[in-house]
């Protein structure tokens, strides 16, 4: 099906080319949010007498885009979800998730400006992209963690922390193990030097 682009859309075009898309894409995704119409000559004619408008509209929307990407590009947001020892979620965090965290921090913008392939499934850090504007792409991090204190230690260790370590054997324990390692010969060359030094301070 051949459309006509009223605003950029990634990998297909920019404002006012007709490009060619799978009939579906078309009725599901770019009709309905107004992102195209039907390359008809009635609409080819249609755009053209409004293109101007279209395009100052679209360059008035860019503006603020970029009015306000400063305080988005780079945000930190955190998504506290139950998981499992080995940080997959039971559930999975959303597009909706993620618009939602950001316009708590005081930026509202839409779920559909929420540019993720797949939904987040695991504990960590993960760069996503938001696209305020066709044109104005910036990126978030979603801190996915069990609880705002692991966001942190994420945040600091730069992504997801298993299970605590055990804790670090002392010094005492590295020795007895060391020691339970010597072969028997040693052993007794060591114990018999022992028993001389011990004789030699008793004399």
């Amino acid at each position: 099906m051949d459309v006509i682009l009223l605003e950029r859309v990634e990998k297909l075009g920019q404002i006012g080319e007709v490009v060619k898309v799978k009939p579906g894409y078309a009725r599901n995704y770019l009709l309905p949010q107004k992102k195209a119409l039907r390359a008809t000559e009635a609409n080819r004619a249609r755009f053209e007498t409004q293109r101007h408008q279209i395009e100052a509209n679209n360059l008035k929307r860019r503006q603020e885009a970029e009015g306000i990407s400063g305080k988005v590009d780079g945000m930190s947001v955190v998504l506290v979800r139950q998981a499992g020892e080995n940080g997959q979620l039971f559930g999975s965090v959303s597009p909706r998730d993620i618009a939602e965290a950001v316009s708590a921090k005081g930026v509202t913008i839409d779920r559909r400006q929420v540019v993720l392939d797949k939904p987040i499934k695991a504990l960590g850090l993960f760069p996503v992209r938001v696209a305020l504007h066709p044109e104005v792409i910036v990126t978030v991090t979603a801190n996915v963690a069990k609880s705002e204190d692991e966001a942190e230690i994420q945040l600091k260790n730069g992504g997801f922390v298993g299970a605590t370590q055990a804790p670090a054997a002392s010094l005492d324990d590295l020795l007895a193990d060391a020691e339970a390692q010597l072969p028997p010969e040693v052993k007794a060359q060591r114990d018999a030097e022992a028993a001389e030094e011990a004789e030699a301070d008793q004399a």
